[in-house]
């Protein structure tokens, strides 16, 4: 069995810790079962499920630590694993930053659990498979795609008196369909805590109408054009940026929210007012645990208000040194959407480029955000609010600032890997050469 109640991963820790004889111990508890099966080239290829629990032990003397994870949790198991965790412990050098574990903390009790998603079966898994695969043989289209569930547990305990539990749930989806001619190619991605907001056909039947739009791309010139970014395109730039609010790199002059002579960005206005990006563990779209992996609690945080930095993360070990509270990363974000579909934005433009995602970014310059990268799985262009022909795919150079300086739409917001992140029609998007690839 490797999902354990909240009292059983209690019991558990508990005898891990009366074993411990370290100045400071934490006890990590987490297991999960899941499914999943895979397919390609209109066949199923795999099928699986898996089954995982481990408990990881960190032991302190002083400011030395040592590591030992085992997944055997009987009494003998646990001393062996203490006491291999305390050995390392005695032998590492010492950590300068090094902080001692927290004390008890009160969390909000998480909603990323939906019992219909732990339930998901075998039989349930190949329909799955079968939606796609069926209307993409159809289409003389050909799908290959890859769809997981599961359920799971973290626990955290201390010899502090810190004592946390979550249970979660999960379920991706990703397909990538192929025309068979070899021209054209769609793709998309779902996932959910929550099962029942998940539906196959559609999502399989967004990525083969790519695939059959897409067929026998046009090259145009590479230049800047009006763009509008579906959220799979933009979720990668965008989670880059995320990395940028970070108090430690922007007071160290290492990140774009450094600022010239010293100090940070917080407060200043960086993108168009109209953005807000937020985190919120409780959100019933987005859930996410309320703890974080040092036992800090995970609350409603703004990221940017209006334009402006309203926050930056700040780990215990820099708030300390820099006298403020600690302000955790968080597990996903929110960014503020409108009103407009896709097929709003579509007829509101007269001239653009419709983008489904973007692939392999890189680093170009830290201190600008200056990312590139390349499009992929279906680029269109558009005219007087119609979408014309497919366009062969890009590279891009582009910052997620400039980007958001640029914006002209927001659209709705949609669930892409735990964010929710709008559709946005942004102008003057860069884009500096044509790829062949499909």
């Amino acid at each position: 069995m490797a999902i354990y109640s909240k009292e059983e991963a209690k019991q558990i820790m508990e005898k891990a810790l009366s074993f411990s004889t370290a100045d400071a111990c934490e006890v990590n508890l987490s297991g999960s079962e899941s499914g999943n099966i895979r397919y390609a080239r209109n066949t199923v290829s795999t099928a699986g499920h898996r089954s995982n629990q481990t408990l990881v032990v960190q032991s302190n003397f002083g400011k030395k630590s040592g590591t030992a994870t085992i997944d055997e949790f009987d009494d003998e198991s646990l001393k062996k694993v203490v006491k291999r965790a305390e050995e390392l412990a005695k032998l590492s050098p010492e950590n300068p930053e090094f902080m001692a574990p927290l004390g008890p903390q009160t969390y909000d009790k998480s909603i990323t659990y939906k019992e219909a998603t732990a339930k998901v079966s075998p039989e349930y898994r190949a329909e799955v498979a079968n939606s796609s695969i069926e209307p993409a043989a159809a289409k003389d289209v050909t799908a290959a795609g890859f769809f997981n569930d599961s359920a799971g547990f973290s626990a955290m305990m201390n010899s502090s008196g810190l004592f946390a539990y979550n249970q979660f749930t999960d379920a991706s989806f990703t397909v990538t369909m192929r025309s068979n001619d070899g021209t054209g190619s769609g793709w998309v991605t779902r996932d959910y805590n929550d099962i029942s907001k998940f539906d196959a056909v559609e999502a399989s039947n967004v990525a083969i109408n790519k695939a059959v739009m897409s067929k026998e791309a046009k090259a145009i010139e590479p230049g800047k054009y009006t763009v509008i970014l579906e959220p799979a395109a933009s979720v990668g730039l965008l989670g880059n940026m995320a990395f940028a609010f970070n108090a430690r790199t922007a007071d160290e002059g290492r990140s774009f929210m450094s600022k010239e002579g010293g100090g940070t960005k917080m407060g200043e206005k960086i993108v168009d007012e109209r953005v807000n990006i937020w985190s919120d563990p409780l959100n019933p779209e987005v859930p996410t645990g309320t703890w974080n992996g040092s036992g800090q609690p995970l609350k409603k945080t703004s990221w940017i208000e209006n334009g402006a930095v309203k926050n930056l993360a700040y780990s215990r070990y820099w708030a300390e040194k820099k006298g403020v509270d600690p302000v955790p990363f968080p597990n996903g974000f929110i960014m503020q959407g409108g009103d407009a579909s896709l097929e709003d934005l579509i007829k509101g433009t007269k001239k653009g480029i419709l983008v489904t995602r973007l692939w392999y970014i890189r680093t170009v310059d830290p201190q600008t955000l200056l990312y590139t990268g390349l499009t992929r799985d279906g680029t269109f262009y558009i005219e007087n609010g119609k979408i014309k022909y497919p366009v062969k795919n890009f590279r891009f150079n582009e910052s997620p600032i400039i980007m958001l300086n640029n914006l002209e739409t927001l659209g709705k917001q949609v669930r892409i890997d735990g964010n929710l992140v709008p559709y946005m029609k942004i102008r003057d998007f860069t884009f500096t050469s044509l790829s062949d690839a499909v």
